[in-house]
């Protein structure tokens, strides 16, 4: 049995390619069920990748500062928050959703971005990790704002993505991978992982499903922006 009828038609509704006006009034509109929703999806992007960038991240968290991009209603910071990070901000580009956020208390600052639209609120070098979790997709944040996510990013910093490997998403998911990939090859980054999660979420119709599992699958990258300190100089 899938998830109930009124989720599958909410999650849809955000991926059916919407011009963006329509698609940030979808997300306004879905922000008061948006936590509700995903749980009922067994959504595990947020615990994943935090998880993952916890893994990577060096000792001390406390003082680190975190970007939470397209930060919806704060899942991402929750789970960094259990794990130590203290010194979070958020962007969104759903007024409805940084609503919601901004109740978790979690955020230092939060601000409204729709990002590949406009830049990032931050000078350049200004953060130790970047997020974006459940936002690179098909109809969702493009694949060109890459270098934009670089620019906030301090050097030796790290950045934690997600994309989704479910049918409707494989050629955004290819287009993604290559603009990582042509990045890493230019001295930008290095990768220092790429999860494959067969039970990612629950699948809103079979045609996404994998193999007949009833879920989605999804990857959680984590690179490293170059120059990466060499740690045994001194």
């Amino acid at each position: 049995m899938g998830p109930p009828t009124a989720v599958r038609d909410r999650v849809a509704a955000v991926h059916r390619g919407s011009a963006l006006p329509e698609l940030l009034r979808l997300y306004d509109g879905w922000a008061a069920l948006y936590e509700q929703d995903v749980a009922a999806l067994e959504y595990r992007a947020p615990y994943l990748a935090a998880a993952s960038l916890a893994f990577a991240f060096p000792a001390p968290r406390a003082e680190a500062r975190l970007l939470d991009v397209a930060c919806g209603t704060g899942l991402v910071a929750r789970e960094l928050h259990r794990r130590g990070f203290r010194c979070l901000d958020g962007v969104d580009g759903s007024a409805g959703m940084l609503e919601r956020a901004r109740s978790t208390g979690l955020y230092q600052e939060l601000r409204l971005c729709v990002l590949g639209r406009e830049p990032l609120p931050a000078p350049a070098e200004h953060y130790d990790a970047v997020t974006v979790v459940g936002a690179l997709g098909e109809g969702q944040v493009p694949s060109t704002v890459l270098p934009e996510l670089l620019r906030v990013t301090k050097p030796g910093g790290f950045l934690c993505l997600t994309t989704r490997s479910n049918p409707s998403n494989l050629r955004y998911k290819a287009e993604l991978e290559a603009a990582l990939g042509q990045l890493e090859q230019r001295g930008a980054w290095q990768k220092l992982q790429a999860q494959e999660v067969e039970y990612w979420e629950r699948a809103t119709s079979e045609e996404e499903s994998t193999q007949g599992t009833g879920y989605i699958s999804g990857v959680v990258y984590i690179y490293q922006k170059c120059p990466v300190p060499n740690l045994e100089e001194g």
